[in-house]
């Protein structure tokens, strides 16, 4: 059997998603069509990259380390195959959710400004790494950690966590919350690019359950019509509205990290100009601690 691309193409999103199902959803392939694929590449290669039980799924020590290898022979076949060759290269920059908050606007002008020859494209891939460990971008806005050793990461600023809950409900009342006011409620989860899980709680205060959604909207549409709440950062009330949802600081919450991620071995020749520009923007047109989230409505994050 000759590997192709697309036996990279269905490991690594069944390594990103963890869950086959999910990784067909992503591919717009079936169920059965990836668990073969995936047998077909584990054959090849004479090794099992993937455990799978009836609870959970995980890659193996043999899965991990082909994971780094296949995510970089897909990006440079990728680029190879791009058509517009020599033709200067736009920066990508990936984010899952909020990019720079409520600096994103500045970053875009000024970057237009002051770089004219080097296009800046701002892509949003609902993924862990925002499509930065397949090789779909030059770089992410990412607030989950990043742990794969293909990638480094340097920080850019860090935002304080705001509850959000369905306007009109008990705690849309209060100027502040914290985390023992989610006890005994449903949080919306983000599995795929959210920074928040049960156990951010400790086991005594901890939620009473977790509503999974697959994406943003759904995330929001979950939180609006009153089925859960959710806990996101202070920079989504300022970058998108949605009728419903309220957001509160929350005081005791640990704060989340903003970094700037891009691949080791390829960097793209922009990027140390990307990341002195945004922190220049943070430092320039930071807002006080907790924003004006008490007030806000509407908004995209999990």
């Amino acid at each position: 059997m000759t590997v192709e691309l697309r036996h990279l193409r269905c490991f690594l999103a069944i390594a990103e998603e963890g869950n086959i199902t999910r990784a067909a959803e992503k591919l717009h392939l079936s169920q059965p069509a990836v668990s073969r694929t995936l047998r077909q590449l584990e054959t090849h290669l004479g090794v099992r990259l993937v455990e799978r039980s009836t609870h959970k799924l995980a890659l193996t020590t043999q899965g991990e380390r082909f994971r780094e290898r296949a995510a970089t022979a897909l990006a440079v076949v990728t680029e190879a195959l791009d058509p517009a060759g020599v033709r200067p290269s736009p920066l990508r920059v990936g984010h899952a959710w909020a990019a720079l908050g409520p600096h994103t606007a500045t970053l875009l002008r000024r970057w237009e400004r002051e770089h004219p020859g080097s296009p800046l494209e701002l892509l949003r891939i609902d993924e862990r790494t925002a499509g930065l460990a397949e090789g779909r971008v030059d770089a992410a806005l990412l607030r989950a950690k990043v742990q794969a050793r293909a990638l480094v990461s340097e920080p850019v600023l860090t935002e304080r966590r705001v509850a959000a809950v369905p306007t009109g409900s008990r705690l849309a009342g209060y100027r502040t919350l914290s985390m023992a006011d989610f006890t005994g409620e449903t949080v919306a989860v983000n599995p795929v690019s959210g920074v928040t899980t049960l156990d951010l709680w400790p086991v005594r205060t901890r939620p009473t359950r977790a509503l999974e959604v697959a994406n943003t909207d759904d995330w929001l549409a979950a939180i609006a019509a009153g089925r859960a709440v959710g806990l996101t950062t202070s920079a989504t009330p300022s970058v998108h509205t949605y009728p419903g949802v309220t957001f509160v600081p929350v005081t005791d919450a640990p704060p989340i990290e903003v970094v700037l991620a891009w691949r080791r071995d390829r960097p793209h020749p922009a990027v140390p100009s990307l990341l002195a520009l945004a922190r220049d923007v943070v430092a320039t047109h930071s807002t006080p601690p907790g924003g004006r989230a008490g007030c806000a409505k509407g908004t995209m994050g999990a």
